[in-house]
């Protein structure tokens, strides 16, 4: 099938790789002449794990080419996905001005034959109607410049194109650092909309993922596909998000409550964890979540809640667990070296989460940032970001370049991000070039007996 993608963010960019790799004829569209450029090279702008391969062989098999020219996508595609951002604005609404100027852009350029317009941006609930009337804004549009131009005779086509087309929203929920596993891996497929010509051409698409042609255990059932209406889909993507980050939330408000009798919150999470009803993912006690799903789609739902006359208040709990949860490391430093001020403290990590270079809305930036406030020097190391010139753009740490290097001098480390190459560092020889050997453990990802064995006070969280 012709797919155009609209937008080479983590979303847009891994969805078309993958449609690609699986055989389709996919053109990305970026506004972004630089990152075009890079991407036409065969490499990604950003991190993760697999892409660059599914990159270069979509290119290699002529499946995938990238361009600024949305007219040029527009006209390929007989399904365009939206997948630019929805940042989140200061009062937690989505930011949909990108939306809006892809949708009108559609409209602008549709040239005839039937077209499905794919919602892949996490939008508001009731943006699949929104969308259409933009696009319908669009069409008009350019019917009002030929009329001014005197040219009346393709007002006939464009009264026809504006029937022809569908709105089907198709939320994402890929992992960061494991996106393209889970295309080809997902636990569902959803598709919202009240056309089933759209939904059937959605499920067409899909077909070699949902009969798990691409899938690492190709022996299990087909994919579940669920097909909704589109405000049903646009709150499932929002849901699952919301749930998510409150058992985070909910297994660290757990975890104070475990440091405070004497309780190990990792013993707790597994005990609970094993009853079938809770399952035990995302059950893993620390300083928080951040990134950039998180954070902007509970906002989004809580804000949309108010819209509709409704406090969502477990909601705002779970938010407000978070923000103190951050706060967590800073406490148990201030506990372990009382006055921090003339201290130095190293950042095992930066990054939200491991896998990826993605430091949008990273616990460490609260971190960084109160520590300075309170007068220590910041120290880091992260295994992606001090490989790049992103450290640049960070204020008020010392990014270094290897784990040992961030012990040297130090009077605690804090392990931030769970990095997998963390849990195999010399910690022996770290502590000794320590001016304290303090660790605040602060993703429970540490042996603390081995950690122990290392010569560090060993502090978990809820431990």
């Amino acid at each position: 099938m012709r797919v155009c993608v609209i937008g080479t963010g983590y979303v847009g960019l891994v969805t078309g790789a993958c449609l690609a790799h699986i055989g389709h004829n996919v053109i990305c569209i970026d506004n972004n002449e630089e990152k075009v450029k890079l991407m036409k090279s065969g490499q990604s702008p950003i991190f993760e794990p697999g892409l660059s391969e599914i990159m270069q062989s979509a290119i290699n098999s002529g499946n995938i080419q990238f361009s600024s020219d949305l007219a040029a996508g527009v006209h390929h595609g007989e399904i365009l996905f939206i997948a630019v951002g929805t940042p989140p604005l200061p009062n937690g609404e989505s930011d949909t001005r990108y939306v809006e100027a892809v949708a009108r852009g559609i409209g602008e350029n549709l040239n005839g034959g039937y077209k499905v317009i794919v919602n892949k941006s996490t939008v508001p609930i009731g943006s699949g109607d929104w969308v259409r009337m933009i696009v319908l804004d669009g069409i008009a549009e350019r019917q009002k410049t030929l009329a001014a131009s005197g040219d009346t005779s393709s007002d006939d086509k464009l009264s026809e194109i504006a029937n022809d087309f569908d709105v089907v929203s198709n939320p994402e929920f890929l992992r960061e650092g494991s996106a393209v596993h889970d295309t080809f891996n997902p636990d569902r497929i959803v598709l919202g909309g009240n056309s089933q010509q759209a939904t059937g051409m959605m499920k067409e698409l899909y077909a070699p993922i949902v009969e798990r042609k691409f899938a690492v255990d190709q022996s299990l059932p087909p994919v579940p596909v669920l097909v909704t209406d589109l405000s049903s889909a646009e709150m499932i993507k929002y849901a699952a998000n919301a749930f998510l980050a409150t058992k985070i939330s909910f297994i660290n408000e757990v975890a104070n409550i475990c440091d405070r009798v004497g309780a190990d919150v990792t013993q707790v999470a597994k005990g609970i964890g094993l009853d079938s009803r809770i399952g035990s993912k995302f059950l893993q006690a620390g300083i928080g979540w951040g990134g950039s799903c998180f954070p902007k789609d509970v906002s989004a739902l809580i804000h949309t809640a108010d819209d509709y006359g409704y406090e969502a208040q477990l909601m705002k709990a779970a938010v407000s667990v978070n923000e103190r949860q951050r706060l967590i490391a800073l406490e148990k430093l201030q506990q372990a070296l009382k006055i921090l001020k003339g201290k130095t403290v190293g950042l095992l990590g930066l990054t939200f989460k491991p896998d990826t270079d993605d430091l949008r809305d990273a616990p460490a930036l609260m971190l960084i940032e109160q520590l300075n406030r309170l007068g220590a020097k910041v120290k880091a190391y992260d295994p992606i970001i001090s490989q790049t010139g992103m450290r640049h753009g960070l204020s008020g740490v010392l990014v270094e370049t290897d784990a040992e290097r961030l012990a040297d001098g130090c009077d605690a480390l804090v392990l931030v991000t769970e990095w997998q190459q963390f849990s195999t560092l010399n910690y022996g020889k770290m502590a000794k070039l320590m001016n304290h050997a303090v660790m605040i453990d602060g993703r429970n990802f540490l042996d603390p007996q081995t950690m122990i064995k290392a010569g560090f006070q060993y502090v978990g969280v809820g431990r």
